[in-house]
This record gives C-alpha cells, sequence and structure tokens, in this order.
C-alpha cells in the first residue's frame, strides 16, 4: 500500500502559526493534503501532529490522524523522528488489516510547493528502479552554492563556510554564481521512500536521513518549506504559477 505521511506541530518559533496561515484562500496544510488526496497512487494519508487546528484541517481533507508524542515537539525533535514513529503505528495499523505499506509519500505542513503530478513521478521512479531508495523533489538554487556561503569567525568577521581548496585550486574559482553547475537543494516538498529507509535511519544520507543513499531528484523550479514570513510571497507565487488555490 501507498501511504502518505504528513507532519505538522503547533509551535513555532520563526513564523509562529505558519502551518495554518491562510494563502490564497487555504490553509498552508491543505496544499500538501490536496496533493495526496489527488493523486491516484496514494491509498491512504495519515498526519502526525499535536495542533488541534492541524487535526480538524487534516479530517476535512480525508486523512487519518496520529498523536504526535510531546517528545517529538518539541525545536530541536527531528523531523525523522517523527516520521519513523508514524511509521511504527502505521505499520502495526495496516498489518491487522493483514496489509503493509510499500512506499511512503512524506509531506509537511508548512511545504506547499508539491502536486499530485510530481507525487506521482516520484512513485512510478521508485517502481520502476528496485535500486532507489526515494525521490525527492528538489529546487536550482545557485545563488546557495556552498562556495558563497560565509560564517563568522571569532572576531566577527566573514570567512568561507567550506574551504576553498574543497572545490580545487582557489585561483581558478570565480564569483559566477553557475561556476559549479547547477546546486540542487531538497525543498521539502516531499520525499518518497521505502519504509525501510525509517527502519534504518543511521545509514542514510545526513541531514534528511530518511532519503536513504540513493536519491533521484525530482525537478521542479522555486520550491521551498515555508519557516519565515518573507518566504511567503514565493510561496505564494509557487502556488499561482501551479494554478493553486481558491481564485
Amino acid at each position: 500500500m501507498i501511504v502518505a505521511i504528513l507532519i505538522g506541530r503547533e509551535g513555532s518559533t520563526g513564523f509562529p502559526g505558519k502551518n495554518v496561515y491562510e494563502m490564497l484562500g487555504l490553509p498552508l496544510v491543505a496544499y500538501p493534503l490536496l496533493a495526496a488526496r489527488n493523486a491516484p497512487s496514494v491509498e491512504r494519508t495519515y498526519v502526525s501532529t499535536d495542533s488541534q487546528k492541524i487535526r480538524d484541517i487534516s479530517l476535512e481533507y480525508g486523512a487519518r490522524i496520529i498523536d504526535r508524542p510531546p517528545h517529538l515537539c518539541t525545536k530541536e525533535a527531528l523531523g525523522e523522528h517523527a516520521y519513523q514513529h508514524a511509521h511504527e503505528i502505521i505499520t502495526k495499523e495496516l498489518a491487522a488489516e493483514g496489509k503493509s505499506p510499500s512506499i511512503y509519500v512524506l509531506l509537511m505542513a508548512n511545504a506547499p510547493t508539491i502536486s499530485e503530478e510530481l507525487i506521482e513521478e516520484g512513485v512510478k521512479a521508485l517502481q520502476d528502479n528496485p535500486d532507489y531508495d526515494s525521490a525527492v523533489s528538489v529546487s536550482c538554487y545557485n545563488m546557495w552554492s556552498p562556495l558563497r556561503a560565509r560564517r563568522e569567525d571569532k572576531n566577527g568577521l566573514l570567512k568561507p563556510f567550506v574551504p576553498f581548496e574543497t572545490f580545487g585550486d582557489p585561483k581558478t574559482l570565480n564569483c559566477d554564481r553557475d561556476s559549479q553547475g547547477d546546486v540542487w537543494f531538497a525543498d521539502m516538498g516531499v520525499s518518497i521512500i521505502r519504509p525501510a529507509n525509517l527502519d534504518d535511519l543511521e545509514n542514510g544520507l545526513k541531514p534528511q536521513q530518511w532519503m536513504g543513499q540513493n536519491i533521484y531528484p525530482l525537478k521542479q523550479e522555486g520550491g521551498l518549506d515555508v519557516d519565515f514570513a518573507y518566504q511567503m510571497p514565493q510561496a505564494e507565487y509557487w502556488l499561482r504559477r501551479h494554478g493553486k488555490g481558491e481564485g
């Protein structure tokens, strides 16, 4: 059975209430819920949350609720452990029905830049390629190349975040944002994975270990998960461009 798991918690320090913030007539969490509901391959959707508002919205879209325990609702708690907890609950529930999960479609309440078409592309990629661990939505952000990243030193001055020697001879480097080729970031729209990834998180590639090691890119443009209010216009632009929202 192909199952979607969406996670979203009540607390948010960067942008309080972001998961239920109204955008183009719908709460943010509604967009991944709609994508899962409209994807032909997804047979069931679960939502792991501690938020009553998210519970109520999720039920409107036909999802089943998993109570996210308090220790997985803190700022320090990792999403991979919330997915792992949901996996344990779902596996037991399906086993009682004589079923088992074959593929998980992992979603986030604050990541609206996802479509049912992209979900279907990812599911097909895993079905056609047994050696793939996951298929993950990615967006190209060359302006954020690690070559351009900086950190403050002990004197408050900017230094390379990654030593320039990592990229080869520093004398050959330049300021062109495209000089290192395309830089793909997991934009958190969706991660389509094999359940075994959640059984063996330690062997997954950091920072999102649920993706496993062999990760297929589902390429799109401008995808993101919303953590701050200033990101809302970009998410709204993406939704309008893809014909999402009410009116």
